[in-house]
C-alpha cells in the first residue's frame, strides 16, 4: 500500500438490530444473499502505517476476529449509543497484545457516556484484567494520531451532536439526519463519502435513502457508499438496481482503496 493511500475495510454496515434482525422472517433477513448479512456499522482504517476502527458495537470482538486485526492504534467514537461502544470491553485483548491502554478517540458527552457503561474500567483501584482505555477528547478541531491528521465533522443525531471523521479524501459520516452547512462545504472535495441511509421510509434521527442521496447529490463525490442500513431497506441486490451509478450500498466485508 502506497503511502498516502487509505485502506477502508467494512466491518459493519448495519443498523441497530443488525440483518437478520432477532425473530424475523421477512425476505431480508431470510436471504442468502451474504451482502444482506450486516453487522452494527464499524470501519477499520489503515492508513501511514497506523491502523484504527470509527466505532466499537456489540459485534467489535467477532468483527476483529473477522478480519484478521492484529494490531489496533486507536478507536474514534461517533457518539455513545450502546451500537457504537459497547465492543469497548474487548479492547482487553489488545491491551495484552501491545502492553498498553487502547486510545479512544470522543467528545466530551460520547466520553462520559463510556465512563457510565465501563465504570469498572474507570476506577481508582480497578479489578485486575478490566480494559485499559485512555479517552482522548475531540471537537470540531483536527486530531492528530501518530502523525496521521483527522478531521472530526460535527452533525446531528436529531438532537444528539455526533462526530463523523474525514481522513485524507474519504470521510464517514454514520447516524445523522442533519449535517451542517459548513461541514458540507468542506466535504464538497471529498472524492469518497460513507453516508448513513436507514431505509427508505423517513426516521425521525437517520437519513433515509432518498434523503442521503440528495445530500451526495449536492456534494457529488466520484463515490459515495451507504451504511448503517435495517432490512426496512430491501434486499441489497434490488435496492442497488435504483441507485446512481456513482453510488453504492456498502456491505460487511467490502473494502475500499482511497487516495
Amino acid at each position: 500500500m502506497a503511502s498516502k493511500e487509505i485502506l477502508v475495510s467494512f466491518l459493519g454496515s448495519g443498523t441497530s438490530q443488525g440483518v437478520p434482525v432477532v425473530g424475523c422472517s421477512c425476505q431480508v433477513c431470510l436471504s442468502s444473499d451474504p451482502r444482506d448479512n450486516r453487522l452494527r456499522s464499524s470501519i477499520l482504517i489503515e492508513a501511514k502505517g497506523q491502523t484504527f476502527t470509527i466505532d466499537a458495537g456489540p459485534d467489535f470482538r467477532y468483527q476483529m476476529l473477522r478480519a484478521k486485526v492484529q494490531k489496533l492504534d486507536a478507536i474514534l467514537i461517533t457518539h455513545s449509543h450502546k451500537d457504537h461502544i459497547a465492543g469497548l470491553d474487548d479492547v482487553r485483548a489488545f491491551n495484552y497484545l501491545q502492553r498498553k491502554p487502547m486510545k479512544v478517540y470522543a467528545a466530551a458527552d460520547a466520553q462520559q457516556g463510556i465512563k457510565n457503561e465501563f465504570s469498572y474500567a474507570f476506577t481508582d483501584t480497578p479489578y485486575p484484567g478490566v480494559p485499559q482505555i485512555t479517552l482522548n477528547s475531540i471537537n470540531d478541531e483536527p486530531i492528530c494520531i501518530n502523525g496521521l491528521e483527522i478531521q472530526p465533522l460535527a452533525c446531528l443525531h436529531m438532537r444528539l451532536e455526533v462526530f463523523g471523521f474525514r481522513i485524507g479524501n474519504f470521510a464517514y459520516i454514520t447516524d445523522t439526519n442533519y449535517i451542517p452547512g459548513d461541514v458540507l462545504a468542506g466535504l464538497t472535495d471529498c472524492d469518497v463519502i460513507v453516508l448513513n441511509a436507514l431505509r427508505k421510509e423517513a426516521h425521525v434521527s437517520h437519513y433515509n435513502l432518498a434523503q442521503a442521496l440528495k445530500v451526495l447529490d449536492f456534494l457529488r463525490p466520484k463515490q459515495a457508499y451507504l451504511t448503517h442500513i435495517s432490512h426496512l431497506m430491501g434486499l441489497h441486490a434490488n435496492t442497488q438496481k435504483e441507485l446512481p451509478d456513482y453510488v453504492k450500498l456498502a456491505y460487511d466485508g467490502l473494502q475500499l482503496t482511497v487516495n
